[in-house]
Formats: C-alpha cells, sequence, structure tokens
C-alpha cells in the first residue's frame, strides 16, 4: 500500500509539473540556427532568491523526469527549488551533431564544439540575465549526451558542480581521460555515473571508467555509481534520475536516525561542529544559507545530551535565537548550558526568560516551569 500510495503521489507531481514548463526558441550566434528550449520555473520564483541551474541534454527523452523528479524532491525531501532548463535535440537528430566526436582522439568536431560554446557563452549567460541563479550548475546528459557532458571537466575550472551521466557512449579514451581530470579538480564535484544492462555487457570502456573513478583519492570529487541491469538503455533514465537527486542533495535532508548514530554522537568532534559545517557546506555549494530545520536542531540537543557534550548547547542555543527567535529554544537551551555548567543564577535567569516565550516542539512553559522550580529548591533562591 506504501508504495502505491508513493507511486500515485509521483505520478500527481509528474502531471502538475506540467503546468509550470514554457518553451523558447533561441537563436544561436554559436551554431548560427534556432534552438528549442523548455524552461521549468519554480512556481513561487523570486529575484530576492538565488535557484540552482539544472540544464538538461536531449530533453525529449529527459527532461519531464527532471522536472517531475526535482519538485517530487523538494516537496519532501528538502531539495531547494531549481530553475531547469531542457535543450531539445531530437529533432533531424540535432543530437548527433552536438555530441559527435572524432573516433581517433575521441576529442569534440567542429560542431560539437560550437555546440559546447553555445551551453556555455550563450545559454548559461542568457538565463543568468533573466533569472536568478545560484552558483551551483549541474548538467543530465544520456548515451551520446553524457559523454559531451564531460568536456566540460576538460577546460580550465569545471563549469558544472554535478554531472549525471547515464548509460553515456564513451568516446576513445574516456576511461582514462575522465578520472585524470576529476582528480585535478580543485573544487567540489559531484559526478553521478549510472549504467543500464546493456551497457554493462557490450562496454569494455565503461568498467574501466567505473573502476578508475574510484581508485581516486580526491576529498573535492563525490562520486556515485550505480547500475541496473534490469533496465535496458531506454528504462534506464526513469531508474537513475531519482538516485541522483538523492546522491548530490543529499545534504539537504533532515538529519535522519542513521545520521545521527554512525556520524554525529561517535564523533569525537563537539556535535555542534557537525551542524555547522553541514550548513556552511549548503551555502558553500549552493550559494544561499539554507534555513536551519527544527529536526536538525533536536537532532543536536539530544546528542549533546547523550555524549555529555554540554559545550555545545550554547552555540545551539546562540543559533535558536537566531532561527527561532520567537520560541522558547534559544533561552531554554542556553539554560540548559548555564546549568551544566554550574551557573544556578544565570541557569535561573535564562529560564525565566524561557518561560515568556512561545512553546515550540517538546519544549513547553511547564517544562521551564519545572526547571525554574527545581532551581529554587536546590540553591535557595
Amino acid at each position: 500500500m506504501k508504495r502505491i500510495i508513493f507511486a500515485l503521489a509521483f505520478f500527481l507531481y509528474l502531471v502538475d509539473s506540467q503546468a509550470q514548463i514554457s518553451q523558447e526558441v533561441y537563436e544561436s550566434f554559436k551554431l548560427q540556427e534556432r534552438r528549442e528550449l523548455q524552461y521549468s520555473i519554480p512556481e513561487d520564483y523570486s529575484p530576492e532568491k538565488k535557484y540552482p541551474l539544472i540544464i538538461v541534454l536531449d530533453a525529449e527523452y529527459l527532461f519531464d523526469n527532471v522536472v517531475a523528479t526535482a519538485k517530487f524532491y523538494n516537496k519532501f525531501h528538502g531539495m531547494p527549488e531549481a530553475i531547469i532548463v531542457g535543450v531539445n535535440q531530437i529533432n533531424d537528430e540535432l543530437r548527433y551533431e552536438d555530441c559527435d566526436f572524432d573516433e581517433n582522439s575521441g576529442l569534440p568536431v567542429e560542431k560539437s564544439k560550437q555546440f559546447f560554446e553555445f551551453i556555455s557563452l550563450e545559454l548559461i549567460p542568457h538565463i543568468a540575465t533573466n533569472y536568478k541563479t545560484a552558483p551551483f550548475k549541474m548538467i543530465f546528459g544520456y548515451d551520446i549526451s553524457a559523454n559531451f557532458i564531460n568536456y566540460y571537466l576538460f577546460k580550465g575550472e569545471s563549469l558544472f558542480n554535478s554531472y549525471v551521466s547515464i548509460s553515456p557512449v564513451l568516446a576513445t579514451e574516456m576511461e582514462t581521460r575522465v578520472p585524470s581530470r576529476l582528480g585535478a579538480m580543485e573544487k567540489t564535484i559531484f559526478y553521478n555515473l549510472i549504467a543500464d544492462g546493456e551497457i554493462l555487457k557490450k562496454s569494455v570502456q565503461f568498467p574501466k571508467l567505473n573502476t578508475a573513478i574510484k581508485a581516486m583519492e580526491s576529498e573535492n570529487v563525490k562520486y556515485f555509481y550505480d547500475e541496473y541491469n534490469d533496465a535496458d538503455h531506454i528504462s534506464v533514465a526513469t531508474y537513475g534520475i531519482g538516485k541522483a537527486f538523492d546522491n548530490v542533495f543529499k545534504m539537504f535532508k533532515p538529519i535522519s536516525p542513521k545520521e545521527y548514530k554512525t556520524q554525529i554522537i561517535t564523533s569525537e568532534e563537539p556535535v555542534f561542529d557537525y551542524l555547522s559545517n553541514k550548513y556552511d557546506m549548503i551555502e558553500k555549494l549552493f550559494g544561499f544559507r539554507k534555513e536551519v530545520g527544527l529536526n536538525d536542531i533536536m537532532a543536536i540537543y539530544a546528542a549533546s545530551r547523550k555524549t555529555e557534550d554540554f559545550e555545545s548547547l550554547k552555540p545551539l542555543s546562540d543559533l535558536c535565537k537566531k532561527e527561532y527567535p520567537e520560541t522558547m529554544l534559544g533561552f531554554y537551551f542556553e539554560g540548559e548550558y548555564y546549568e551544566q555548567m554550574g551557573e544556578p543564577k544565570k541557569a535561573l535567569r535564562t529560564f525565566e526568560k524561557a518561560f515568556g516565550m512561545q512553546e515550540i516542539d517538546f519544549l513547553t512553559k511547564d517544562m521551564a516551569l519545572e526547571k525554574i522550580d527545581a532551581l529554587k529548591a536546590d540553591f535557595g533562591f
């Protein structure tokens, strides 16, 4: 039953996503031709915010699926709203011209060089002129276009932060060139490689590419490999897109019970540092500060008590005063901090402040009052 409900919810988002799509015919100077584009702009788009940019090649195959999955993850997994732009390539078999490569060198031919510049020098600046985009850029490719997106690794600093390569038809030497370029990256790169059952059987390069990237030792490369043996070369996209979003935007999810048990309470670092680093990384990668979720605050509070890391209660209380200023959170946690630090007078005054604030989650005025009464009884205030 849960699977049926999940599938139905996804279907409804797929249907709803169509209403947010617009089309544009773009006159390209680089290509000397008109190109069809598809746009998905957040329904509540605001020029006061910045949005990650997702470029989808082979849009006739991938765009609707990417849009629906992005909306679904935004709703249920905390992924930020994104601007998604699809490049249509199926008419007149443009995809083969756009993504063609020399069989001997494995490098783009003249037309694909122009297409490369169309994306980097025309399309992305065009989008940035009309919409507020965050520094984070993601690109999807499938089959021959999945090979093409790798060329953005080869020219200076990578244009994209995240690559989703779905069953790529690899050019010559790509199995060695991609790991080499990834290893030279000085900024964080998310690289998703997705395989179907057919390509695993017939491609010699594919397993070599996977093995070479796995063997890399680079803190800047976040590599994800997923294979779907039961999927054919067409259906693999429906399998892999959701997993790719899950991999890249995992940090946007609330702290999970598994994360709490395996990464937070087992760490030798102050537990507050985990929360701070998580949100600092989001800001660094995506260019905006995400509101700290109540779930994450409560996880760090529980961890500070579990590990007796009471020092973390102070920065946590300061954070809560900024994020939830009308509630008890900040002053209640600060009161516990002073209580554990052996400063009962400060603790009493702070719990009294908490008592006058709004209740939130499990924190109630009765709890603050119990703390106040206990301190007065113990110390005779």
